[in-house]
Order: structure tokens, then sequence, then C-alpha cells
């Protein structure tokens, strides 16, 4: 091994991507040990480190001086696993690890707001990703933001004592963040994003999800004060959007934003109370770079408020989707409550009109009851579908189910909660060896003979519980 030119060394040090590989060949020769402790630059630690933390990190602080990323994750985590990382540790990593600039925090419940102060000493930090860290409160993340000026990815998930926001109105300032994930985080509301300020400008991609067991009874209010100053919201630079159990108000908030995003290339929508034809026509006209649009509507009687016409989707976004997205390739639909469908929101026409002027390669349809064979039918003709997902698709039968056959493109199947397809539906798809993956999953009339053989790759599984 001492005779292995440089340049081959680094080759089979730089190839080798898994933890275990690395620590075996470290301990292959002394040659291979010392470049693994210079060229290691991420490390994963959590449940059972031995010693226990922070002797441990510090240990492995010193082993790889040039560590950059860390994740410490303690999902699963008991007492009898030892002990967490606690604020201390984070001292140690903050003073020892001076290249670090991405960190993971996950599960980690003994950090508190000392701890994440210690952070803001780490000048280099441009990503932190905190994932139920329960004891840590506004005032943590905002010392963390006046010391980290570089950070351009943050993610804050299931933090719930997080409850003031001086640190959104601080990151707003700096114009820095590029990346902003929030998830359920309680002290959090969709009108606090706007003290983000300018610095939308520089955001390229935002998450925000409510807890919807938490705040649903808030709705109504805040949809009906209208009489609230609209926000003008800069976000030109905008490419991803994902919003979920939001309230969008009309004409201020969340909703300007969305009729601002001009680079927007995917947009997720999931149960967004207020979301109108209106706000999807006015997006779909600017961002002509979408690529991806992923909606889950709230189903006629989840809500009494959108018997309100003006705030629910019909065909009529879905017409100007069609009219202006000419690059769009994914199309997921789902209604979120199977019970009851919903009865005045997207029809069949309304779908197939977007299918056909779409180049979709992609399309999902989750309690969609208003598709069914004719739909099928109309997908004959969609010359770039690749991937078919049916969930709940209670219409479509094995007639309809023949015709994937002459699918042009279609090589992925995936059928779910269907109750009329059958095993005749599939023996016309075993004939023509057409399909590369074929997924059935909990179809009562699909049996595990059925699938066979219809495609090169088969995934089956049966579990009927969900219609009892």
């Amino acid at each position: 091994m001492d005779e292995l030119p440089d340049h081959l060394v680094w080759d089979i040090v730089r190839n080798l991507h898994k933890t275990n590989d690395r620590n075996s060949l470290s301990l292959s020769c002394k040659r291979f040990y010392s470049l693994d402790k210079e060229q290691r630059h991420s490390l994963r630690i959590g449940c059972g480190l031995v010693p226990a933390p922070p002797d441990a990190l510090l240990s492995l602080c010193r082993r790889f001086p040039n560590l950059s990323k860390v994740e410490i994750v303690y999902s699963g985590w008991m007492s009898k696993l030892g002990k967490q990382l606690d604020d201390q540790g984070l001292l140690l990593l903050s003073t020892n690890c001076h290249s670090l600039d991405d960190l993971t925090l996950s599960y980690c419940t003994f950090i508190t707001d000392v701890g994440i102060r210690h952070l803001s000493s780490c000048t280099k930090l441009s990503s932190l990703k905190l994932n139920f860290a329960p004891r840590i409160t506004g005032c943590g993340v905002l010392s963390l933001a006046v010391g980290c000026k570089k950070l351009e990815r943050f993610h804050l998930i299931r933090c719930l004592n997080v409850a003031s926001v001086e640190w959104l109105e601080y990151f707003g300032k700096l114009e820095v963040l590029e990346e902003l994930c929030i998830k359920n985080c309680r002290g959090v509301g969709e009108g606090d994003l706007v003290k983000l300020g300018t610095s939308w400008r520089k955001l390229r991609s935002l998450q925000f999800e409510v807890d919807a067991n938490y705040r649903n009874m808030k709705v109504y209010d805040q949809l009906a004060a209208e009489h609230c100053r609209k926000q003008l919201v800069p976000c030109d630079n905008l490419v991803e959007l994902r919003l979920v159990n939001c309230v969008v108000a009309p004409g201020r908030g969340l909703a300007s934003v969305l009729r601002k995003c001009k680079n927007l290339e995917k947009l997720h929508l999931d149960m967004c109370i207020g979301v109108s034809d209106s706000d999807i026509k006015a997006l779909v006209e600017k961002a002509k770079h979408l690529r991806s649009i992923s909606l889950r509507v709230p189903s006629d009687f989840t809500l009494p408020l959108l018997n309100n016409a003006t705030l629910r989707l019909t065909d009529e976004c879905l017409s100007a989707i069609a009219q202006h997205c000419s690059n769009l390739e994914s199309f997921k639909v789902s209604f979120s409550d199977g019970e009851f469908p919903s009865l005045f929101s997207f029809t069949l026409h309304g779908i197939i009109t977007l299918i056909q002027k779409c180049p979709i390669r992609e399309l999902s349809l989750d309690h969609v009851c208003s598709f069914n064979d004719v739909g099928m039918a109309a997908l004959c003709s969609a010359q770039n579908l690749e991937i078919l997902e049916l969930v709940h698709c209670q219409e479509v039968s094995d007639e309809g189910l023949v015709l994937v056959s002459q699918f042009p493109s279609l090589t992925v199947l995936k059928l779910s909660k269907c109750l009329g397809v059958t095993d005749d539906g599939l023996r016309a798809l075993a004939k023509t060896r057409k399909l590369e993956l074929l997924v059935v999953e909990d179809c009562p009339q699909v049996s595990r003979k059925g699938v066979n053989g219809a495609a090169t790759s088969v995934s089956f599984r049966q579990d009927l519980s969900w219609m009892y």
C-alpha cells in the first residue's frame, strides 16, 4: 500500500461513501488511517455512542479535524441507550469543528437555548436543521441568527416552544436565507412569514407546515378578516413552494406569494384553506417554468367554509394550468376525504384537458371519484406519460385497465385501494410485457397470482383493513 501513487489512493478514498467501508479501510494500514483522518468530512452519530457524549464527540472531532457536516440523531432514544448530547456537547462541537458548515440535530431533547447559543460561534455554518428540539425557544433561535450570518438553509421542525418570531425579522435583514423550512412549530403562523421582509428576494425554497390538530379552529376568523392590511412580498427567485394546512387569506400574506413567483418550478399545496382559482391563475400566468404541481384538496364536507364557491379550486384553475404550463411534467391531485368526495371541484373533463395539453410524465390521482374508464381511454393519447398512480379511484374497472397496454410511453403503474380492478384486467398487461414496474396494494379483487408476469418487476401487498 505504501507504494501506491497518491492519486490512486485519493481515488480509492473518494469513492467510498459508506461509513463502515471507510472505517474498515482506515484500519487496513497507517497510510489509509491518516488519509481518512484528513479526508473525512461528514459524520453521523446517535444512540449508543461510546463513551458517552461529550467525551466521545471530543474524541471524534480531534480524530477528524476537517469535519464540515455533522448529523446527530436520537430517533428511538431511551435512557438505557446512554446519555444524549447536551449543551456542553454543542460547546465542544463549536470549538473543535472549525470547518463546520452543515449541522443536523434531530430528537436532541436535552439541548436548550444555551447550547444553541454556542453554535453562534460557528461563523462558517451555512445549513442547520433542528428536528424536535422541545427545549429550544425563540430566544435561542434569535441568538443563532445573530451569530451565524452565513446561514443559507434553515429547517425548524416540531420545535414546540419556539413562540417569538424576532429571529424571522433578523433573518430578513440579513438577506442570506435561500431555503427555509418550518413545520409544526405552533408559535409560528402564516402571518409571521411577512417578517422576512426583503429576504424574500433571496429565498429559493419555502416549506411551511401548520399543525392542523392544534390550529384548525382559527381558520374561520382569519378568512373573514378582509379588512386586514395587504402585504406586498417580493419573491421572484422562489423555485420551490410547499404549504401544508395553511390559511391563504384572499389578497394578502401567502396569497400574495402565490401571485408573485415568476420562477417557481415546484408547487405543493396540501389542505390549504382559502386557495382559489384566481390565485392559481395568477400564479401560472407568471410562472412559466412550472414542472411539478401537487394539490391535496379539502373535500366538500371537510370545512363548511368551502361552500363559498370563490374559495374552492375548480376546472377553471385546471384550464389555466393547461393553457400556461407548457413544461409541466408532474401533476398530482388528492382529495382529503374519500367518504365525502368532492362533487364540485375537478371534473373528468378538466383533468383530461390538462393531460392532453401538458407534457405530463407523472400523473397521480387519489380519491378522484370523477376519474373513470373514459379517463383511462383519454390517457391513450398522452405521449409523455411514464408513471401513473391511481389511489381510491373506484370508477376505474378492468375495461379501463386493459387500455394501459395502449399508453405510448407508460413504464410504471401503481394501483392502491381500487375496488374495480381484478386479475382479469392485469392479464392483458402480462401479454404485452410493456411495464417495467407494477405496484398493487390493497386492491381486494387482485391476487398475488394475478400480478405475476404483468411487469418486469412486481410489488404486491394486500391489507384490507381500510375497508372495515
